[in-house]
């Protein structure tokens, strides 16, 4: 799922070298933490959290098909 977030997220942004995914598994949940360069917050989330929602709708649906936990994607700034 690292990967997916990741092929998603550098095409996008400025400093791809940059961008970083940590993954933290809970007993029920996994929450994938994105960060990225401080000047590409706004292109990961745009206009009205469009980009982040798209973004989120993929890995959740990728998600559903290979865990049986819930999937959490969170934007750390």
């Amino acid at each position: 799922m690292n990967n997916l977030i990741l092929s998603i997220v550098k095409p996008i942004v400025d400093y791809p070298d940059e961008v970083r995914v940590r993954e933290v598994v809970e007993d029920q949940r996994i929450t994938y933490h994105l960060s990225v360069h401080e000047h590409d917050i706004g292109k990961v989330i745009g206009r009205h959290g469009r980009v982040a929602k798209a973004i989120r709708t993929v890995v959740y649906a990728a998600a559903g098909l290979k865990q049986h936990k819930k999937v959490y994607m969170e934007i750390d700034e």
